[in-house]
């Protein structure tokens, strides 16, 4: 059986590397010339990782993460909200949480690859299924065929958009800056923090290497003209009124590395599967970062694929797949959406009532909120 991999991004490669393992023939296709790793920090959650370890590449994930025991949230004036000990949560399953360049994720899973697997330069433009197979069509005029399809091509995926009309990106209310520097973590280095303000909010975590990543939320309107050429200073400045070392970690960061976007995500899909065409990753459930799963529901679409293939026949194989992606990434989508317009806050009344309510949710009970997410079956 032949499997024909659109995107080269965290999803593609994933998918492609998990069905080579499994024995099946891949071909992974991607648009651009090379695949150079982009992008700042991410978060690789114990159940992604459980995933990386089940395709042989945990171990190497691991060595370029950083081990992740603790989740602080802070007001703007600096004033301790709550905590998340995820120390507990890694110990049960045996399996830590981590955070790690996005790039390094990239390599890791793109170095386990078999080159020959990768086509570069190559630009999907149609595709014909005939119900027994799929013809995929490029932009320079090659062609290639092969049983399935894995749209892996990310959240803009034009052959999500073909299949179901209207599911464009839905924007959240919110921009973001990224970036990342050299330092260390006032809280320690094990821990990330987040401070919420009004109609602001700003992450720190620290990545291998003694350097931080850092990412700065403001609400806006979509394409808000008065955000599209912000400098590093200009980011510093709206955080003023936060804790001093958030503008001096923001300044650190050089213009030219700045990483800018509108927070979008995609309406959840009743269906991933489209006859011989399989949605997968960010194409098939973009959600908004506020849960750091974007990566790790791609790892995970990638291994429930290739186990679900190689254990069934291929009726009963997309059917499970879709059973056991298909809730579970809805859930996240709309929780996630729910966290960024909670901590998104811009009317001081709302802000004093949710911070006063949120100091006294026990932390035990945050962290089984989020249990879900490790208790998963490939």
């Amino acid at each position: 059986m032949k499997f024909i991999v659109i995107g080269g991004g965290i999803g593609g490669p994933a998918a492609a590397l998990m069905l080579d393992k499994k024995g099946f023939s891949v071909s992974l296709y991607e648009s651009a010339a090379s695949l150079k790793p982009l992008g700042t920090g991410i978060g690789v959650g114990s159940n992604a990782l459980q995933a990386l370890y089940e395709a042989d590449v945990g171990k190497t994930v691991e060595k370029f993460g950083n081990r992740l025991d603790r989740l602080d949230f802070y007001d703007e004036r600096g004033q301790f909200l709550n905590e998340m000990d995820l120390k507990e949560m890694s110990k049960k399953h045996q399996v830590n949480n981590l955070t790690i360049h996005r790039a390094e994720l990239h390599e890791s899973l793109v170095n386990a690859l078999r080159p020959e697997l990768i086509h570069l330069n190559k630009t999907c433009v149609d595709m014909i299924d005939d119900g027994k197979k799929v013809v995929v069509h490029f932009e320079d005029g090659s062609s290639d065929e092969g049983d399935y399809v894995i749209a892996a091509d990310g959240i803009h995926s034009n052959i999500r958009q073909k299949l179901v009309p209207g599911s464009a990106p839905r924007y959240s209310g919110y921009t973001c800056w990224r970036g990342v520097v050299p330092g260390k973590h006032p809280n320690g280095e094990h821990t990330t923090t987040e401070i919420w303000g009004k109609g602001l909010r700003f992450g720190l975590a620290t990545l291998k290497g003694n350097r931080l990543y850092w990412f700065a939320c403001v609400n806006a309107k979509r394409k808000d003209p008065t955000y599209q050429h912000y400098k590093v200073e200009d980011v510093a400045r709206l955080f003023s009124a936060f804790p001093p070392y958030v503008s001096e970690f923001i300044r650190k960061a050089e213009d030219s590395e700045l990483l800018h976007h509108d927070i979008e995500d995609i309406r959840p899909l009743s269906k991933f599967v489209y006859g011989r065409i399989i949605l997968m990753g960010d194409a098939a459930h973009a959600t908004t970062p506020n849960m750091g799963q974007g990566a790790g529901q791609a790892i995970e679409d990638a291994i429930v694929l290739a186990n679900c293939f190689s254990s069934l026949d291929e009726e009963a194989a997309l059917k499970r797949y879709e059973q056991k992606r298909i809730e579970r990434t809805k859930k996240i989508i709309t929780m996630s959406r729910l966290i960024g317009f909670g901590v998104q806050l811009g009317n001081p009344f709302a802000i004093r009532a949710r911070n006063a309510l949120f100091k006294r949710v026990p932390s035990s009970l945050l962290q089984k909120n989020f249990e879900f997410l490790l208790d998963v079956d490939f």
